[in-house]
């Protein structure tokens, strides 16, 4: 299988032709978002990317892992410093995210659907494909890192399923005109960074920054009955109705009582076999 061809990515995207300021590749890591956590402290600059051809530590959300083997997917992790983003904005920043995926999935001919918060299924919700983690990092200027993990052919190994059960499926078998990893890469980050820089300019404010529609139009969880993992492992149930412009998901539970969720996991409920 073909590695990725990290000049081509430079060529294509790092400054002064592209909106990035570094671009690496790694062969190997535990981690991308961890390693640009280390690099945040060492002074990288905004817009700083690194890829790896493998992790053999993926994380995800809640600690998580995220099965990253070699040769298989697009791992990639972003340092973005919005100087004027408060913090109280990077919580949505992971929805800006997932419309980029939308826009790559569509450029290559595959249907997705975004479940909330952080997951990318297949447009008839019978696996998911793709997976976002954004982390703030405090240091001398706030900085977010924010990591993609995209299933573009399926491995040999068996991937457990996360929360809700839903089982790993890859852009190619969604039928994407391509498997090229260095094409998707490229993909991805073209649409990312149309994405953030709206976001960016907006304050971390979906409805300013023009996302918030889109959001509502592409999230399979908006009118579904779910039931929501909170901190303390608490748990709600009730029906998904909306989300705000900071990214929280609002929920109608039985008695017409509405919670806004700022956080947690989400189980979409099927409806009872009548």
């Amino acid at each position: 299988m073909a590695s990725l061809d990290a000049a081509r990515l430079r060529a294509e995207l790092v400054r002064p032709v592209g909106p990035y300021t570094a671009l690496d590749v790694t062969a190997s890591t535990g981690s991308t978002n961890a390693d640009l956590r280390a690099a945040v402290t060492e002074g990288a600059a905004d817009r700083t990317v690194l890829l790896a051809e493998e992790q053999t530590a993926g994380l995800g959300r809640r600690g998580r892992t995220w099965s990253s083997p070699a040769g298989t997917g697009v791992y990639c992790s972003v340092l973005l410093r919005p100087e004027h983003v408060p913090f109280a904005g990077f919580g949505s920043l992971a929805i800006a995210a997932g419309l980029a995926l939308v826009d790559l999935a569509s450029r290559l001919g595959a249907r997705v659907v975004l479940k909330w918060p952080n997951d990318v299924l297949a447009g008839d919700g019978r696996g998911k494909c793709a997976g976002i983690l954004s982390e703030a990092v405090a240091s001398d200027e706030l900085a977010v890192i924010l990591g993609v993990g995209i299933n573009v052919r399926r491995g040999r190994e068996q991937v457990r399923p996360g929360p809700g059960g839903l089982p790993a499926i890859s852009l190619a078998e969604l039928g994407a005109s391509t498997t090229d990893r260095t094409e998707v890469a490229r993909l991805l980050l073209t649409a990312l960074h149309e994405r953030e820089r709206r976001w960016r300019a907006a304050g971390g404010d979906l409805r300013k920054a023009g996302l918030l529609t889109d959001y509502r139009a592409h999230c399979a969880t908006l009118g579904q009955e779910v039931k929501v993992t909170v901190a303390g492992g608490k748990a709600l149930i009730g029906r998904a109705v909306d989300v705000d412009p900071a990214g929280a998901l609002l929920v109608e539970l039985a008695g017409g009582e509405r919670r806004t969720v700022f956080a947690g996991d989400v189980v979409h409920l099927r409806p009872a076999v009548e």
